[in-house]
């Protein structure tokens, strides 16, 4: 059954249309967004879909067989750290649009998604932007009409990310949902806001992602403590964000701070730099030159931002060994997926070679999806 049979079976009435946005995986230029970095992601074919119509109150009644259970809550009712739950994502959107001077009211919905949750594939920015997108045209308030509006409805879901579910994330994932383009990646500047479309040519290659099945989270405080290190740093170096340090001035500042808050501020300053050689270098047809900028990007996540667990690793280091030019973790850390640039030829080799050593040691095994850079969030029906 889809979103809108559901809506109706629960409703008695036809949904007023359906909604759909993408999840999304970064290639390079990981926790670079909150430092107003650099940041190469690409929407994925994965879509969470969302039926919906207009109630003549303040209530929002959501049900999805994904999170199994119906919510009912007023808008009116929301605000920081409620309500709970998927719920937040939701009504956070419609809180927040509110707040900005939006005329939003209640809502009927029906979700489903085929974003895996808990993947680090950006679940939750797609549900929100699926919200977003069908409360911009039911209450006719134009958000889908631009890029310009686009920034303003990714600037209200980033906002109940933030502020009602209390997911102190960058903005890097609802641009992504809201901007991007079918056939390209998304280079993201996080400091302006400014969007550039970089085709993807792989030239026999595909971008593998693995789902390693050990669960994400970033709302137990790793996230935000991280990000307080990279605040220190930039405070050590007298600028406002570590978007404006350079590998060269690296070894002043890592003389001012301590040993963590230091690794912590060599990742974000090379990783910037790791896009920007990514992006010359998909330009130039050098997938070499990606696959290594992938795998130091790893390196550099597991040993001085520390946000790797076993599960990532393993997915890396098997990849590689089965002939991908490259790969790393993907998302936020503390679990999730990976990302490999893979020959097409060896993408059953590689994820053979993920799956035997996972197996080996007694866990789950894996998923896998091909990525293809895909469409922004959009009214589907």
């Amino acid at each position: 059954m889809d979103v809108a049979q559901s809506l109706q079976q629960r409703t008695g009435s036809p949904a007023e249309g359906v909604w759909s946005a993408p999840g999304r995986v970064n290639l390079i230029g990981e926790h670079t967004d909150y430092n107003d970095g650099l940041c190469l992601p690409m929407a994925l074919p994965l879509r969470t879909r969302v039926a919906a119509s207009r109630r003549d109150d303040d209530l929002v009644v959501a049900s999805s067989e994904g999170f199994g259970r119906v919510v009912s809550t007023s808008i009116g009712d929301v605000g920081p750290g409620r309500p709970k739950g998927w719920a937040a994502y939701v009504l956070g959107v419609l809180w927040a649009l509110r707040e900005a001077g939006h005329d939003v009211r209640g809502l009927e919905l029906s979700i489903d998604s085929d974003v895996p949750s808990g993947a680090g594939l950006s679940s939750s920015a797609a549900l929100e932007c699926a919200v977003g997108a069908a409360a911009s045209d039911l209450f006719d308030l134009g958000l889908l009409g631009s890029d310009e509006r686009r920034v303003e409805l990714a600037a209200a879901c980033v906002r109940a990310e933030n502020d009602v579910a209390m997911a102190a994330t960058g903005g890097m994932d609802q641009a992504v949902a809201l901007r991007s383009r079918e056939g390209a990646l998304l280079l993201l500047d996080c400091q302006d806001g400014s969007v550039e479309h970089v085709r993807a040519e792989l030239d026999g290659h595909v971008v593998l992602v693995t789902d390693t099945r050990s669960p994400h989270q970033l709302v137990d405080g790793q996230y935000e403590a991280r990000r307080r290190d990279c605040e220190a740093a930039a405070a050590a170096a007298g600028v406002a964000s570590l978007r404006e340090v350079e590998p060269e001035d690296l070894p002043a500042l890592l003389g001012r701070v301590d040993e963590v808050v230091g690794r912590r501020a060599r990742h974000v300053v090379t990783e910037n730099a790791r896009v920007r050689l990514v992006v010359d270098a998909l330009r130039s047809g050098d997938l070499d030159a990606v696959g290594a900028a992938l795998s130091a990007g790893h390196a550099s996540l597991r040993d001085d931002f520390e946000v790797t667990v076993p599960h990532l690793d393993v997915a890396v280091e098997a990849a590689v060994a089965a002939g991908a030019l490259g790969a790393r973790m993907t998302g936020g850390g503390f679990g999730g997926s990976t990302v490999a640039l893979v020959p097409s030829e060896l993408v059953e080799p590689v994820q053979a070679r993920i799956r035997e050593d996972y197996v080996s040691r007694g866990w789950e095994e894996p998923a896998f999806h091909v990525a293809t850079p895909s469409g922004p969030a959009t009214r589907e029906a």
